[in-house]
């Protein structure tokens, strides 16, 4: 196992090149936090949820697809490469990325090593899986509205994907690692976050190696001034105004796993951290404090470490951080200690450069096989494999 040393009372620490991101404070416990991921014996359910926003069709906000004709399809070809692999010819093609190449590959890779078998919910795309998954509203829907309108989906929308959600979280009778595929995703996530009164415009990344910065936050600023929300509005007010029907499942699921009290490992960094705070900001007190010694996050090391200043602090630190001080509690957030440095791939090699650096899942199932004993040299390998395999696959079109 690729440990590190362990303490004086011979109980492990993280594995080998994982990080706590941001403050631990005082009485933070990350062999407990941890705890509920380290039984071999229990598998957890993976949940993959799939969601489309208007935002994403902006030009420039997203690298997820080179065009927003591209990004329409980037969900349902990330889930099909999560789901059949990359040596299965595609129906929906993966689309064209600046450098690098899906986070799907990663998480894949991961599933195959622990024998996971994820499973994916749908909503609001333009184009329905002919995969199995779960169908949580009508597909006639489509995606939420673009951000800036300040009017993203209705309210009884709102209302029933958080229902939906809810269930979920009430009936979870597993750990459940969450993971999410939303281009344009970090946009919405900096809305709601900057919604519910956090100053966040230079703490949100995005899939780009320069994320746009200037671009979202004007977007982000259209959109409150149109939303007008009033101090103090619910969750479910902020999500209507500016968010994604994503972050509304997730939402829900959060402070429904309340009731079943099963541990969640939410996958990414701040579209994950935007929902913990909103789940947070709906529950009573109480219920916040025991939603967060059920809630793990993790991410990846390039994002974790992405902007990091001379003293080793990064934007995301900062925003766990922001969070945390918010709700007068500690985050658990850990980053993977794992590294494409001496991967024999360009395109694997491109995430140590800052291309895409999480997505689908990917920091946390790296996490995840860490935890169980999966030393890095075996997890670069199998996603090397699994690259290698992607390269030699033929290529489709939809038909």
């Amino acid at each position: 196992m690729d440990w590190l040393p362990s303490t004086p009372s011979d109980v492990p620490e993280w594995p080998a090149g994982c990080r706590r991101v941001g403050q631990p404070g005082d009485s933070a416990d990350p062999i407990a936090m941890m705890a509920p991921w380290l039984d071999q014996d229990v598998l957890p359910d993976v949940l993959l949820l799939l969601a489309a926003t208007r935002t994403a069709e902006q030009q420039g906000i997203s690298a997820a697809g080179a065009t927003p004709a591209a990004r329409r399809m980037t969900a349902l070809a990330d889930a099909e490469l999560l789901l059949k692999g990359p040596l299965v010819a595609p129906r929906w093609p993966l689309p064209t990325l600046p450098a690098g190449v899906s986070p799907a590959l990663l998480s894949h890779a991961v599933a195959a090593r622990l024998g996971l078998q994820p499973q994916v919910a749908a909503v609001g795309l333009m184009s329905q899986p002919d995969f199995d998954h779960l169908q949580l509203e009508s597909p006639d829907l489509g995606p939420a509205d673009c951000l800036s309108s300040g009017a993203a989906m209705p309210q009884d929308r709102v209302n029933h994907l958080w229902r939906q959600g809810e269930k979920l979280g009430a009936g979870l009778q597993r750990p459940l690692v969450l993971a999410e595929c939303v281009p344009g995703g970090t946009t919405t996530a900096q809305a709601v976050l900057t919604a519910l009164g956090f100053e966040v415009g230079d703490l949100i990344s995005g899939s780009a190696r320069q994320p746009p910065k200037r671009l979202k936050s004007a977007l982000v600023a259209q959109g409150l001034r149109k939303a007008d929300l009033i101090k103090g509005c619910s969750a479910k007010q902020v999500l209507g105004a500016v968010g994604d029907p994503f972050q509304v499942v997730a939402t829900g699921l959060l402070v429904g796993a309340v009731r079943s009290q099963q541990p969640v490992l939410l996958g990414g960094g701040s579209q994950m951290l935007a929902v913990l705070a909103l789940a947070l900001h709906a529950l009573p007190k109480q219920a916040g404090a025991a939603l967060l010694r059920q809630v793990l996050v993790g991410t990846t090391a390039w994002l974790a470490d992405e902007g990091a200043s001379a003293g080793g602090t990064s934007p995301l630190d900062r925003l766990v951080d922001a969070i945390g001080a918010r709700f007068g509690a500690s985050l658990a957030v850990f980053a993977s200690g794992v590294h494409f440095h001496a991967s024999a791939h360009q395109a694997l090699r491109d995430y140590e450069l800052g291309y895409v650096k999480e997505g689908v899942g990917a920091g946390a199932s790296l996490l995840l096989a860490q935890l169980r004993g999966v030393s890095r040299r075996v997890l670069v390998e199998d996603c090397d494999h699994a690259m290698g395999q992607l390269l030699s696959r033929p290529v489709t079109s939809i038909s």
